[in-house]
């Protein structure tokens, strides 16, 4: 017969706040309430859980966090941990803020921003041949994949910058502006 290792069945309230917000926070960020949950029960343990664990700490269906699990994972956000002595399989989340972030934003660039830009090139190329198209609209669809090209070749070049050059760069804010000489009033499309 398999021990069955003792858990607290009860979260810690900042805990539980926590993973409340982080659901809602994802539900608004396209992210199943549940996957958003889970993620955030495993960021804030200190040691893996296995999945009966994470259902009864969040009061959710086994199923539902068996997929939920499947997300996680599929986004790199949350890896297996082998425990000895244990046949079932026992998850944590990802700790490293700037990993997690980077997994994200790569996540989300592959199944939003890649496809985005791949239409875009079809449509401007099939516009650039439509007589009935007028010319302003070909116009703002080609300034559209140009935006999207350089909105991506910018975030896979940031992904290359190392993560404390990253971080000086971002607590710059707004005086990065002084880099590329720009002032507040020289217009919208100054510089």
């Amino acid at each position: 017969m398999t021990e069955i290792i003792e858990y607290e069945s009860k979260l810690s309230p900042a805990a539980t706040e926590f993973i409340l917000h982080w659901g809602n926070l994802g539900s608004q960020w396209g992210v199943n309430r549940s996957v958003a949950q889970i993620h955030a029960l495993l960021f804030v343990s200190d040691r893996a859980l296995h999945a009966e664990e994470i259902a009864d700490l969040l009061g959710l269906a086994r199923s539902n966090v068996s997929n939920s699990i499947k997300e996680l994972l599929g986004w790199r956000l949350i890896e297996r941990v082998p425990l000895l002595g244990d046949r079932r399989d026992h998850f944590a989340a990802e700790k490293d803020i700037w990993e997690m972030v980077t997994r994200i934003a790569a996540g989300r660039k592959a199944r939003e921003v890649d496809p985005a830009e791949a239409a875009l090139k079809a449509c401007v190329a099939r516009a650039a041949t439509d007589p009935d198209l007028s010319t302003g609209a070909k116009a703002r669809l080609s300034e559209m994949l140009d935006f999207v090209t350089v909105m991506s070749r910018w975030h896979d070049e940031m992904l290359q910058v190392p993560k404390p050059a990253l971080m000086r760069l971002i607590k710059l804010g707004a005086g990065v502006t002084k880099l590329i000489n720009w002032r507040p009033g020289k217009g919208r499309n100054a510089g």
